[in-house]
């Protein structure tokens, strides 16, 4: 079997270098969370958060946050930095991946307005 030529063996270090470049980058991204991962995740909290609660119904509405604070909330949550036993022990057991999730669901709801 001869050897692969020279100008083959360029090509193919070529493609595996942009390959383990572009694996490296699309690692450390981090797009939004997963939609419908946080539409199935979503039934727990729609119990208490009604998806038409009005402003000041005592529970707040959690649609339309930004995924951001979203996110923060819930880790300010789960390190007790807020006080409320149920939400402490909902966030407490999220992963980084199912917060996304969520955040990623609600922050994509409009609004809805409250049944009279």
């Amino acid at each position: 079997m001869r050897p692969a030529p020279r100008h083959v063996i360029k090509a193919l270090l070529t493609a595996a270098t942009g390959l383990v470049a572009a694996t490296g980058v699309l690692a450390q991204a981090r797009p939004g969370g997963d939609w419908a991962l946080g539409e199935y995740l979503a039934g727990e909290c729609v119990t208490c958060h009604r998806l038409s609660a009005p402003a000041g119904a005592g529970i707040p509405s959690i649609i339309a946050w930004p995924d951001d604070q979203f996110v923060a909330v819930l880790k300010s949550y789960r390190l007790g930095d807020r006080d409320s036993p149920v939400m402490q022990t909902i966030a407490g057991r999220l992963s980084e991946d199912e917060m996304a999730a969520l955040a990623a669901y609600f922050g994509s709801l409009a609004p809805r307005p409250a049944n009279p």
